[in-house]
């Protein structure tokens, strides 16, 4: 486990920004891993949706933990949004990480945003940050701000100032979603100590454009979800309209069920 969280650590420090795609079920993370992806993430809207559960309320521990005992089987460097960690108990949050290590996950997203659209104390987000640090050293903490993200009034400076204490407390990379604009990416790049993560966003900069800012890791965040969600829908209205050619890259039967692991399609 060494090597391969260490080889995560590496990707964060390329020619070009990590591309994190976020999966929310063994079929997409497979599909992901076919294509080439070395490392994927999971999106806890896709995950919570799917169980028929909201996201960032804490409701989905067990879901999370189940998905990541699936896709741990999988050829690739596997990180799990942990919404903001399930718990206000440092420790409890610190054991929840634990158990999904020893599954071989390679890092996680903790948030500082809350399911009533505020930010948590800082500081007892910094103190989760540390519990999970000292029970799984080599693990690679992404922290999440919120600032952007809510539409906190005058973000820069209460973003640097909880970068910096998630920093302090053992944060490997900073993650800050809900702002593209490249001359703000870049103020966020110069000015935090370690990794920055953004959130792609559709119509936004291009993934080099992102990297001549100063982003070592874009993630999609629940875009993929919500486009298989799109997807399923526009075919179904589409034969209920009369009918539809065959969507291009649609994926056969046999091509589907070759994404289940060859011991499981042998069980009873």
């Amino acid at each position: 486990m060494t090597d391969r969280r260490a080889e995560f650590r590496a990707l964060h420090h390329g020619d070009r920004p990590l591309l994190l795609p976020n999966a929310w079920d063994h079929a997409s993370a497979a599909a992901l891993a076919a294509r080439g992806h070395r490392a994927i993430g999971t999106t806890s809207l896709g995950v919570a949706a799917t169980a028929g559960r909201p996201d960032g309320t804490a409701a989905t521990a067990a879901e999370t933990l189940a998905l990541t005992r699936r896709l741990a089987r999988l050829p690739v460097l596997l990180t799990v949004d942990v919404e903001a960690g399930f718990d206000d108990d440092p420790e409890a949050v610190a054991g929840y990480v634990a158990e999904l290590a020893g599954l071989g996950v390679v890092g996680i997203n903790l948030e500082d945003g809350r399911a009533d659209g505020t930010l948590a104390d800082p500081g007892c987000v910094a103190d989760k940050v540390a519990a999970v640090k000292a029970a799984v050293p080599d693990l690679f903490v992404n922290a999440r701000v919120d600032t952007w993200w809510l539409g906190v009034p005058d973000p820069l400076p209460q973003t640097l100032a909880r970068a910096r204490a998630y920093r302090a407390a053992g944060a490997d990379g900073i993650f800050v979603p809900g702002t593209v604009d490249l001359a703000t990416l870049r103020v966020l790049s110069e000015r935090i100590d370690g990794p920055l993560n953004a959130l792609y966003q559709p119509g936004g900069p291009a993934l080099n454009e992102l990297g001549e800012a100063g982003v070592a890791r874009v993630s999609t965040g629940s875009l993929l979800f919500r486009a298989a969600l799109a997807a399923a829908v526009a075919v179904a209205d589409a034969v209920r309209a009369g009918g539809l050619a065959t969507p291009p890259g649609l994926p056969s039967y046999a091509e589907v069920q070759g994404l289940v692991p060859a011991d499981a399609r042998t069980r009873r």
